[in-house]
Protein backbone atom coordinates (compact mmCIF):
# COMPACT_ATOMS: atom_id res chain seq x y z
CA UNK A 1 0.00 0.00 0.00
CA UNK A 2 1.49 3.46 -1.41
CA UNK A 3 1.82 5.84 1.98
CA UNK A 4 -0.64 8.72 2.57
CA UNK A 5 0.11 12.02 2.44
CA UNK A 6 -1.11 15.44 3.35
CA UNK A 7 -1.38 18.33 0.49
CA UNK A 8 1.69 19.34 -0.46
CA UNK A 9 2.74 22.86 -0.57
CA UNK A 10 3.31 24.17 -4.38
CA UNK A 11 7.69 24.14 -3.77
CA UNK A 12 8.49 21.91 -1.02
CA UNK A 13 12.02 21.93 -1.97
CA UNK A 14 12.45 25.47 -3.55
CA UNK A 15 14.75 26.61 -0.80
CA UNK A 16 17.45 23.39 -1.21
CA UNK A 17 16.99 23.65 -4.72
CA UNK A 18 17.84 27.94 -4.56
CA UNK A 19 20.30 27.97 -2.12
CA UNK A 20 21.97 24.19 -1.99
CA UNK A 21 24.87 22.68 -4.43
CA UNK A 22 24.04 20.68 -7.38
CA UNK A 23 26.81 18.11 -5.55
CA UNK A 24 23.90 16.72 -3.33
CA UNK A 25 22.85 13.08 -3.59
CA UNK A 26 20.65 11.51 -1.31
CA UNK A 27 18.01 14.23 -1.68
CA UNK A 28 17.55 13.47 -5.42
CA UNK A 29 16.78 9.78 -4.19
CA UNK A 30 14.25 10.27 -1.06
CA UNK A 31 12.33 13.50 -1.83
CA UNK A 32 11.16 14.95 1.56
CA UNK A 33 11.82 17.29 4.12
CA UNK A 34 12.75 15.05 6.86
CA UNK A 35 11.78 16.56 10.41
CA UNK A 36 12.27 13.42 12.71
CA UNK A 37 13.41 10.17 13.53
CA UNK A 38 13.23 7.56 16.39
CA UNK A 39 15.03 3.96 15.99
CA UNK A 40 14.35 2.57 12.15
CA UNK A 41 11.77 5.25 11.19
CA UNK A 42 11.63 8.63 9.57
CA UNK A 43 9.28 10.93 9.95
CA UNK A 44 8.88 14.34 7.14
CA UNK A 45 6.98 17.42 7.56
CA UNK A 46 4.23 16.33 5.31
CA UNK A 47 3.43 13.69 8.33
CA UNK A 48 4.21 10.45 6.55
CA UNK A 49 6.81 7.69 7.89
CA UNK A 50 9.59 5.59 6.70
CA UNK A 51 11.36 2.81 7.83
CA UNK A 52 15.18 3.64 7.18
CA UNK A 53 17.09 0.55 5.97
CA UNK A 54 20.09 3.63 4.63
CA UNK A 55 20.93 4.63 8.19
CA UNK A 56 22.87 7.14 7.05
CA UNK A 57 24.85 5.25 5.27
CA UNK A 58 26.17 2.52 8.08
CA UNK A 59 26.39 5.80 10.87
CA UNK A 60 23.60 4.60 12.72
CA UNK A 61 23.96 1.13 13.34
CA UNK A 62 22.30 1.18 16.79
CA UNK A 63 19.10 3.40 15.04
CA UNK A 64 18.31 7.03 15.53
CA UNK A 65 18.22 8.53 18.81
CA UNK A 66 18.67 5.83 20.90
CA UNK A 67 17.40 6.26 24.08
CA UNK A 68 20.38 5.82 26.20
CA UNK A 69 22.98 7.50 23.84
CA UNK A 70 20.76 10.44 23.96
CA UNK A 71 20.26 10.40 27.42
CA UNK A 72 24.05 10.50 27.66
CA UNK A 73 24.83 12.85 25.37
CA UNK A 74 22.11 15.16 27.27
CA UNK A 75 23.38 14.93 30.87
CA UNK A 76 26.65 15.54 29.62
CA UNK A 77 25.68 18.44 27.84
CA UNK A 78 23.32 19.79 30.68
CA UNK A 79 26.78 19.63 33.37
CA UNK A 80 28.12 22.03 30.75
CA UNK A 81 30.96 18.99 29.78
CA UNK A 82 33.62 20.34 27.83
CA UNK A 83 32.61 20.30 23.52
CA UNK A 84 35.63 20.97 21.48
CA UNK A 85 39.02 20.20 22.74
CA UNK A 86 41.24 19.82 19.96
CA UNK A 87 43.80 17.10 21.19
CA UNK A 88 44.01 17.76 24.53
CA UNK A 89 43.08 15.59 27.66
CA UNK A 90 39.44 15.52 28.21
CA UNK A 91 37.42 13.32 30.65
CA UNK A 92 35.28 12.39 27.79
CA UNK A 93 37.94 11.12 25.66
CA UNK A 94 39.50 9.18 28.47
CA UNK A 95 36.21 7.53 29.39
CA UNK A 96 36.32 6.60 25.74
CA UNK A 97 39.87 5.54 25.50
CA UNK A 98 39.29 3.16 28.72
CA UNK A 99 35.74 1.90 27.13
CA UNK A 100 37.17 1.01 23.76
CA UNK A 101 40.52 -0.79 25.70
CA UNK A 102 38.30 -2.74 27.86
CA UNK A 103 35.50 -3.66 25.08
CA UNK A 104 36.55 -4.07 22.09
CA UNK A 105 40.70 -4.30 22.28
CA UNK A 106 41.50 -6.67 25.43
CA UNK A 107 39.06 -9.04 25.07
CA UNK A 108 40.50 -9.36 21.44
CA UNK A 109 44.24 -9.70 22.38
CA UNK A 110 44.69 -6.31 20.76
CA UNK A 111 46.65 -3.32 21.31
CA UNK A 112 46.50 -0.03 18.65
CA UNK A 113 47.02 3.48 19.50
CA UNK A 114 44.59 5.40 19.15
CA UNK A 115 44.79 8.06 16.59
CA UNK A 116 42.53 11.24 16.25
CA UNK A 117 42.17 12.31 12.63
CA UNK A 118 39.34 14.61 11.41
CA UNK A 119 36.39 12.87 12.29
CA UNK A 120 35.83 11.78 8.69
CA UNK A 121 36.40 8.32 7.25
CA UNK A 122 38.45 9.79 4.04
CA UNK A 123 40.40 11.40 6.51
CA UNK A 124 41.63 8.51 9.12
CA UNK A 125 42.22 6.65 5.58
CA UNK A 126 44.74 10.08 4.37
CA UNK A 127 46.21 9.57 8.33
CA UNK A 128 47.03 5.67 7.65
CA UNK A 129 48.12 6.37 4.43
CA UNK A 130 50.65 8.97 5.71
CA UNK A 131 52.19 6.69 8.17
CA UNK A 132 52.39 3.77 5.99
CA UNK A 133 54.35 6.25 3.48
CA UNK A 134 56.46 7.84 6.54
CA UNK A 135 56.71 3.94 8.15
CA UNK A 136 58.42 2.35 4.76
CA UNK A 137 59.66 5.50 2.93
CA UNK A 138 57.78 4.18 -0.28
CA UNK A 139 54.93 6.34 -2.17
CA UNK A 140 53.27 3.55 -3.63
CA UNK A 141 49.64 1.58 -2.39
CA UNK A 142 47.85 -0.97 -3.47
CA UNK A 143 44.27 -0.87 -3.12
CA UNK A 144 41.55 -3.06 -5.03
CA UNK A 145 38.73 -2.87 -7.72
CA UNK A 146 35.83 -2.06 -6.83
CA UNK A 147 36.87 -0.59 -3.64
CA UNK A 148 35.99 2.32 -1.61
CA UNK A 149 38.04 4.77 0.92
CA UNK A 150 36.83 8.29 0.40
CA UNK A 151 37.00 11.42 -2.08
CA UNK A 152 39.66 13.59 -0.36
CA UNK A 153 42.44 13.16 -2.78
CA UNK A 154 45.13 10.80 -1.17
CA UNK A 155 42.12 8.42 -0.31
CA UNK A 156 40.14 8.91 -3.65
CA UNK A 157 43.54 8.11 -5.15
CA UNK A 158 43.30 4.67 -3.72
CA UNK A 159 39.48 4.36 -4.97
CA UNK A 160 38.26 2.53 -7.73
CA UNK A 161 35.00 4.30 -8.70
CA UNK A 162 35.47 6.57 -11.89
CA UNK A 163 32.43 8.42 -11.16
CA UNK A 164 34.17 9.73 -7.64
CA UNK A 165 37.52 10.09 -9.77
CA UNK A 166 36.56 12.37 -12.14
CA UNK A 167 35.54 14.85 -9.89
CA UNK A 168 39.23 15.43 -8.85
CA UNK A 169 40.86 17.72 -11.04
CA UNK A 170 43.80 16.32 -10.95
CA UNK A 171 46.12 13.43 -11.69
CA UNK A 172 45.33 10.16 -9.15
CA UNK A 173 49.05 8.73 -8.54
CA UNK A 174 50.85 6.57 -6.17
CA UNK A 175 48.19 3.78 -6.24
CA UNK A 176 48.38 0.44 -8.44
CA UNK A 177 45.14 -1.35 -8.59
CA UNK A 178 44.90 -5.38 -8.25
CA UNK A 179 42.07 -7.48 -8.47
CA UNK A 180 39.82 -8.10 -5.16
CA UNK A 181 38.47 -11.82 -4.10
CA UNK A 182 36.54 -12.96 -7.29
CA UNK A 183 37.33 -10.33 -9.67
CA UNK A 184 37.98 -12.97 -12.20
CA UNK A 185 35.76 -15.39 -10.77
CA UNK A 186 36.44 -17.72 -8.04
CA UNK A 187 38.55 -19.84 -9.92
CA UNK A 188 41.26 -17.15 -10.14
CA UNK A 189 43.77 -16.55 -7.20
CA UNK A 190 43.95 -12.93 -7.09
CA UNK A 191 46.05 -12.55 -4.18
CA UNK A 192 48.62 -15.27 -6.04
CA UNK A 193 48.61 -12.68 -8.86
CA UNK A 194 49.59 -9.91 -6.80
CA UNK A 195 52.25 -11.62 -5.13
CA UNK A 196 53.52 -12.35 -8.63
CA UNK A 197 53.45 -9.02 -9.79
CA UNK A 198 55.37 -7.67 -6.56
CA UNK A 199 58.01 -10.75 -6.81
CA UNK A 200 58.71 -9.78 -10.33
CA UNK A 201 61.42 -7.49 -10.77
CA UNK A 202 59.85 -6.24 -14.45
CA UNK A 203 55.92 -6.16 -13.42
CA UNK A 204 56.56 -2.33 -13.59
CA UNK A 205 54.38 -1.87 -10.15
CA UNK A 206 56.76 -0.11 -7.75
CA UNK A 207 57.27 -1.81 -4.16
CA UNK A 208 54.20 -0.67 -1.96
CA UNK A 209 53.77 1.08 1.28
CA UNK A 210 50.89 -0.43 2.17
CA UNK A 211 47.87 -2.92 0.80
CA UNK A 212 44.68 -1.18 2.18
CA UNK A 213 41.61 -3.53 1.68
CA UNK A 214 38.21 -3.45 2.88
CA UNK A 215 36.33 -6.98 4.01
CA UNK A 216 33.42 -6.41 2.36
CA UNK A 217 33.56 -3.66 -0.60
CA UNK A 218 30.14 -1.58 0.93
CA UNK A 219 29.77 1.18 -2.30
CA UNK A 220 31.71 -1.62 -4.64
CA UNK A 221 28.86 -3.60 -4.73
CA UNK A 222 28.66 -5.94 -1.42
CA UNK A 223 31.58 -7.42 -2.85
CA UNK A 224 32.98 -9.97 0.41
CA UNK A 225 36.25 -11.17 0.79
CA UNK A 226 36.90 -14.50 2.27
CA UNK A 227 38.74 -15.38 5.57
CA UNK A 228 41.25 -17.53 3.06
CA UNK A 229 42.10 -14.69 1.23
CA UNK A 230 42.48 -11.99 3.58
CA UNK A 231 44.95 -14.11 4.57
CA UNK A 232 46.53 -14.31 2.03
CA UNK A 233 46.64 -10.53 1.30
CA UNK A 234 48.57 -10.20 4.73
CA UNK A 235 51.06 -12.57 3.66
CA UNK A 236 51.58 -10.88 0.45
CA UNK A 237 51.79 -7.38 2.30
CA UNK A 238 54.53 -9.21 4.83
CA UNK A 239 56.53 -10.61 2.01
CA UNK A 240 57.18 -7.43 0.43
CA UNK A 241 57.69 -4.99 3.60
CA UNK A 242 54.23 -3.28 3.09
CA UNK A 243 51.57 -2.34 6.01
CA UNK A 244 48.15 -4.53 5.90
CA UNK A 245 45.72 -1.56 6.27
CA UNK A 246 42.21 -2.88 6.63
CA UNK A 247 39.10 -0.39 5.93
CA UNK A 248 36.52 -1.13 8.50
CA UNK A 249 34.87 2.49 8.07
CA UNK A 250 31.38 0.85 6.17
CA UNK A 251 32.11 -2.50 7.44
CA UNK A 252 32.79 -2.38 11.18
CA UNK A 253 31.23 -1.27 14.61
CA UNK A 254 29.31 -4.44 14.09
CA UNK A 255 27.59 -4.35 10.80
CA UNK A 256 28.81 -7.53 9.50
CA UNK A 257 28.12 -9.28 12.51
CA UNK A 258 31.28 -8.36 15.12
CA UNK A 259 32.85 -5.22 15.76
CA UNK A 260 35.50 -5.55 13.49
CA UNK A 261 34.71 -7.08 10.63
CA UNK A 262 37.53 -9.54 10.56
CA UNK A 263 37.42 -10.83 13.58
CA UNK A 264 38.13 -14.47 13.87
CA UNK A 265 39.28 -14.30 10.83
CA UNK A 266 43.44 -14.88 11.78
CA UNK A 267 44.46 -11.62 10.40
CA UNK A 268 46.51 -8.82 12.44
CA UNK A 269 46.22 -5.54 10.37
CA UNK A 270 48.95 -3.25 10.77
CA UNK A 271 46.04 -0.03 10.76
CA UNK A 272 42.42 0.00 10.94
CA UNK A 273 40.27 2.35 10.20
CA UNK A 274 36.86 3.44 11.66
CA UNK A 275 34.23 6.18 11.58
CA UNK A 276 30.93 6.20 10.53
CA UNK A 277 29.08 4.32 13.47
CA UNK A 278 31.69 4.65 15.89
CA UNK A 279 30.12 7.71 17.86
CA UNK A 280 27.37 5.61 17.31
CA UNK A 281 24.44 8.59 16.94
CA UNK A 282 25.74 10.04 13.61
CA UNK A 283 27.68 12.52 15.35
CA UNK A 284 31.33 12.61 13.39
CA UNK A 285 34.04 10.65 14.51
CA UNK A 286 37.25 8.81 13.40
CA UNK A 287 40.06 6.78 14.50
CA UNK A 288 43.21 5.48 12.99
CA UNK A 289 44.00 2.71 15.48
CA UNK A 290 47.79 1.50 14.25
CA UNK A 291 50.46 -0.85 16.30
CA UNK A 292 53.05 0.51 18.33
CA UNK A 293 55.62 0.06 16.43
CA UNK A 294 54.30 2.08 13.54
CA UNK A 295 53.13 5.42 15.58
CA UNK A 296 56.06 7.19 13.80
CA UNK A 297 54.01 10.86 13.30
CA UNK A 298 55.38 13.53 14.91
CA UNK A 299 53.30 15.41 17.02
CA UNK A 300 50.74 17.90 14.78
CA UNK A 301 52.32 16.02 11.71
CA UNK A 302 47.79 15.01 11.12
CA UNK A 303 45.51 16.72 12.45
CA UNK A 304 41.87 18.09 12.21
CA UNK A 305 40.61 21.02 13.87
CA UNK A 306 37.46 18.71 15.23
CA UNK A 307 39.78 15.59 16.17
CA UNK A 308 38.68 16.16 20.09
CA UNK A 309 34.43 16.21 19.49
CA UNK A 310 33.85 15.24 22.83
CA UNK A 311 29.80 14.80 22.23
CA UNK A 312 31.32 12.02 19.92
CA UNK A 313 33.38 10.75 22.55
CA UNK A 314 30.37 10.37 25.09
CA UNK A 315 27.88 8.31 22.76
CA UNK A 316 30.71 7.09 21.82
CA UNK A 317 31.10 5.12 25.33
CA UNK A 318 27.29 4.66 25.87
CA UNK A 319 27.27 2.95 22.73
CA UNK A 320 30.39 0.27 23.79
CA UNK A 321 28.92 -0.27 27.32
CA UNK A 322 25.73 -0.85 25.89
CA UNK A 323 26.13 -2.90 23.04
CA UNK A 324 29.47 -4.28 23.34
CA UNK A 325 29.88 -5.43 27.09
CA UNK A 326 29.40 -9.28 26.04
CA UNK A 327 28.29 -11.38 23.43
CA UNK A 328 24.98 -11.02 23.44
CA UNK A 329 24.80 -8.36 20.54
CA UNK A 330 26.63 -10.31 18.52
CA UNK A 331 24.41 -13.13 18.36
CA UNK A 332 20.96 -10.43 17.97
CA UNK A 333 23.05 -9.37 14.92
CA UNK A 334 23.92 -12.92 13.44
CA UNK A 335 20.27 -14.19 13.85
CA UNK A 336 18.38 -11.06 12.25
CA UNK A 337 21.14 -11.21 9.70
CA UNK A 338 20.41 -14.49 8.79
CA UNK A 339 16.46 -13.80 9.46
CA UNK A 340 17.04 -10.74 6.27
CA UNK A 341 19.29 -12.83 4.22
CA UNK A 342 16.57 -15.92 4.24
CA UNK A 343 13.95 -13.09 2.70
CA UNK A 344 16.16 -11.41 0.55
CA UNK A 345 16.87 -14.94 -0.96
CA UNK A 346 12.94 -15.60 -1.21
CA UNK A 347 12.64 -12.47 -2.98
CA UNK A 348 15.25 -13.28 -5.34
CA UNK A 349 13.82 -16.90 -5.78
CA UNK A 350 10.13 -14.72 -6.80
CA UNK A 351 12.01 -13.36 -9.59
CA UNK A 352 14.24 -15.91 -11.43
CA UNK A 353 16.15 -14.14 -14.41
CA UNK A 354 15.94 -10.34 -13.20
CA UNK A 355 17.62 -11.11 -9.85
CA UNK A 356 21.05 -12.47 -9.33
CA UNK A 357 21.08 -13.25 -5.76
CA UNK A 358 21.95 -11.89 -2.42
CA UNK A 359 25.10 -10.81 -1.61
CA UNK A 360 27.33 -9.24 1.28
CA UNK A 361 27.55 -10.90 4.45
CA UNK A 362 25.89 -10.27 8.75
CA UNK A 363 23.85 -7.46 8.32
CA UNK A 364 25.58 -5.76 5.21
CA UNK A 365 23.28 -7.37 2.75
CA UNK A 366 21.71 -6.42 -0.81
CA UNK A 367 20.23 -8.10 -3.92
CA UNK A 368 21.53 -7.71 -7.28
CA UNK A 369 20.02 -6.72 -9.99
CA UNK A 370 22.79 -7.05 -12.39
CA UNK A 371 20.97 -3.00 -14.19
CA UNK A 372 21.39 -0.20 -12.41
CA UNK A 373 18.17 1.72 -13.87
CA UNK A 374 16.34 -1.52 -12.23
CA UNK A 375 17.34 -1.35 -9.07
CA UNK A 376 16.73 2.97 -9.33
CA UNK A 377 13.24 1.90 -10.00
CA UNK A 378 12.95 -0.53 -6.96
CA UNK A 379 14.62 2.22 -5.08
CA UNK A 380 11.86 5.16 -6.23
CA UNK A 381 8.98 2.12 -5.63
CA UNK A 382 10.07 1.69 -1.97
CA UNK A 383 9.76 5.27 -0.67
CA UNK A 384 6.67 5.48 -2.15
CA UNK A 385 5.75 2.54 -0.37
CA UNK A 386 7.60 4.04 2.81
CA UNK A 387 11.09 2.41 2.47
CA UNK A 388 14.00 4.66 2.25
CA UNK A 389 17.34 2.12 0.95
CA UNK A 390 20.16 2.90 -1.55
CA UNK A 391 22.16 1.27 -4.47
CA UNK A 392 25.71 0.24 -4.56
CA UNK A 393 28.28 -1.02 -7.38
CA UNK A 394 29.94 -0.21 -10.55
CA UNK A 395 26.51 0.20 -12.04
CA UNK A 396 24.18 0.93 -8.71
CA UNK A 397 22.95 -2.37 -9.96
CA UNK A 398 22.85 -3.88 -6.00
CA UNK A 399 19.98 -2.62 -3.83
CA UNK A 400 21.71 -2.58 -0.84
CA UNK A 401 20.09 -3.23 2.81
CA UNK A 402 22.09 -1.00 5.94
CA UNK A 403 18.91 -1.13 8.57
CA UNK A 404 20.48 -0.56 12.00
CA UNK A 405 21.65 -3.35 13.44
CA UNK A 406 18.55 -3.53 16.77
CA UNK A 407 15.67 -3.10 14.66
CA UNK A 408 12.87 -4.96 15.74
CA UNK A 409 11.74 -8.13 14.01
CA UNK A 410 8.26 -6.84 13.05
CA UNK A 411 10.00 -3.86 11.78
CA UNK A 412 12.65 -5.62 9.63
CA UNK A 413 10.05 -7.76 8.16
CA UNK A 414 7.85 -4.93 7.33
CA UNK A 415 10.67 -3.26 5.36
CA UNK A 416 11.24 -6.36 3.62
CA UNK A 417 7.50 -6.51 2.83
CA UNK A 418 7.94 -3.52 1.06
CA UNK A 419 11.07 -4.22 -0.68
CA UNK A 420 8.90 -7.45 -2.10
CA UNK A 421 6.39 -5.30 -3.00
CA UNK A 422 9.02 -2.52 -5.05
CA UNK A 423 10.43 -5.32 -6.49
CA UNK A 424 7.45 -6.05 -7.77
CA UNK A 425 6.15 -2.90 -9.27
CA UNK A 426 9.75 -2.08 -10.63
CA UNK A 427 10.59 -5.69 -12.24
CA UNK A 428 7.24 -5.42 -14.24
CA UNK A 429 8.27 -1.90 -15.58
CA UNK A 430 11.35 -3.48 -16.66
CA UNK A 431 9.79 -6.11 -18.48
CA UNK A 432 7.85 -3.27 -20.06
CA UNK A 433 10.59 -1.23 -21.13
CA UNK A 434 12.25 -4.66 -22.48
CA UNK A 435 9.06 -5.88 -24.65
CA UNK A 436 9.12 -2.23 -25.88
CA UNK A 437 12.70 -1.99 -27.18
Amino acid sequence: MLIESQPKPARPFETFERLESEVRSYSRSFPAVFNRAQGAWLHDSEGNKYIDFLSGCSTLNYGHNHPVLKQALMDYIAQDGVTHSLDMHSDAKQRFLEAFENRILGPRGLFYRLQFPGPTGANAVEAALKIARKVTGRTNVIAFTNGFHGVTLGALAATGNSHHRGGAGVPLTNVTRAAFDGYHGRDVDTAAQLDKLLSDPSSGVDAPAAIIVETVQGEGGLNVASAKWLRAIESVARRHGALFIIDDIQAGCGRTGSFFSFDRMGVSPDIITLAKSLSGMGLPFALTLVKPKYDVMAPGEHNGTFRGNCHAFVTATAALETFWADREFEHAIKRKGELASRRLADIARAFPGQIRGVKGRGMMLGLDLGDGDAASRVVDEAFERGLVIETSGAYGQIVKLLCPLNIEDADLEHGLDILKQAMKAALATSELISSAA
